[in-house]
């Protein structure tokens, strides 16, 4: 009996896994695994949502205009270069349809972004893996690894999982490298959390070439995971390319709304960012002195690094928290299968971590 065949490749790609949101049991769950803000979305954003869904019988503006041109004020950029998603996973996803297919190649580092492969290898194209230098990306090492049949770099920055970055100089170097038919894709998703001199979104070198973007999200600080908003900046013949396979009402009206009053409400992005900051920073230390390694950090979340010993494995430490409660995202699926990631939580979620893994080590 035969059956639709999906093309060469598809069923060779490990789909994309998330983290796991509970532990099986009744009782109160801390879910610190998925980089989420504890601080939820501005109470605007929640208001105007609320009152879009007076009209769910229309149909989005198709282009997003009303986004676009909050993203534009807000970040002094022309609306006609922003392109909008279903959040910036769809956009990787359009920029791989669009500049790759079977012969090409794309590059990403040993812990990037699981979406980078798969949308890679969806399109046909070969997947370059290059290694990374203290879990932080090479510029040295991804410009050797291009050849003739590199057509994309895909670059996060800060990256996701290990919480690292690249200084806009690093940035800089490594596109001055890159061939000038080498599409630079700069996924900057954890930059609102940043605080360092040396670090840039990637908004200059869009603005000065024609062969770099920079996405976005509003998963992350904006709270709005739920509604699914991501953006990209990018030259006009790649916004017009990518705007030719954009499906036309990819953002729905009451996400356009609840992500321009996010851009509008300062007071709560400060919050956020200022107990991400302060957390981060505690954290860091304090799980420092249990002797555990933790991987300098500029994101929402940290990367703790376990022994292999029995008993003080990141797969033991991972069952002991998910029992009490504390939900880490495992990272066999990223290389780490050493290590676990903590989102910071709210003050609570916090010192609760604190507390068990002070537990943990000490039995």
């Amino acid at each position: 009996m035969s059956r639709p065949v999906p093309k060469p490749g598809i069923l060779e790609i490990a789909p994309y896994t998330p983290g796991k949101s509970g532990n099986g049991h009744s009782g109160r769950v801390f879910k610190l695994s998925a980089n989420e803000t504890p601080f939820g979305p501005s109470p605007r954003a929640i208001e105007v949502y609320r009152a879009a869904a007076a009209h769910l019988e229309d149909y989005p503006e198709g282009s997003s205009q009303v986004l676009r041109d909050a993203i534009g004020r807000k970040f002094g950029l022309d609306p006609n270069r922003i392109i909008c998603g279903a959040g910036s996973d769809e956009i990787l996803n359009f920029l791989a349809h669009v500049y790759l297919g079977p012969g090409d190649e794309a590059i990403h580092t040993t812990h990037g972004f699981l979406v980078y492969p798969i949308a890679t290898l969806s399109n046909g194209a070969t997947n370059v893996i290059v290694p990374e230098t203290a879990f932080t990306a090479d510029v040295d090492a991804i410009l050797r690894a291009v050849t003739p049949r590199t057509k994309l770099v895909w670059l996060a920055n800060p990256n996701n999982p290990t919480g690292t970055y690249l200084p806009f100089d690093e940035v800089k170097r490594l596109r001055s490298g890159l061939p000038s038919h080498v599409l630079l894709v700069i996924d900057a998703a954890y930059c609102d959390y940043v605080s360092r001199n040396d670090y840039e979104t990637g908004i200059e070198l869009v603005a000065t070439t024609e062969n770099t973007v920079m996405t976005r999200t509003f998963s992350k600080i904006y709270g709005l995971a739920a509604l699914r908003i991501g953006w990209m900046y990018g030259p006009a013949h790649i916004v017009d390319a990518v705007n030719r396979i954009r499906g036309p009402f990819n953002v729905s009206t009451p996400a356009m709304l609840a992500g321009v009053a996010a851009l509008e409400d300062t007071e709560h992005f400060e919050k956020a960012r200022s107990h991400t900051e302060k957390w981060r920073e505690k954290l860091t230390e304090a799980i420092g002195k249990l002797g555990l390694k933790v991987t300098p950090s500029v994101a929402n979340f940290i990367l703790i690094h376990f022994p292999l010993e029995k008993g003080k494995t990141a797969e033991d430490a991972d069952a002991f928290l998910t029992e009490r409660g504390l939900i880490l995202r495992a990272l066999k699926n990223y290389k780490l299968p050493h290590a676990l990631r903590l989102t910071i939580g709210t003050e609570e979620a916090n010192r609760l971590v604190i507390a068990a893994l002070t537990e943990f080590m000490g039995r």
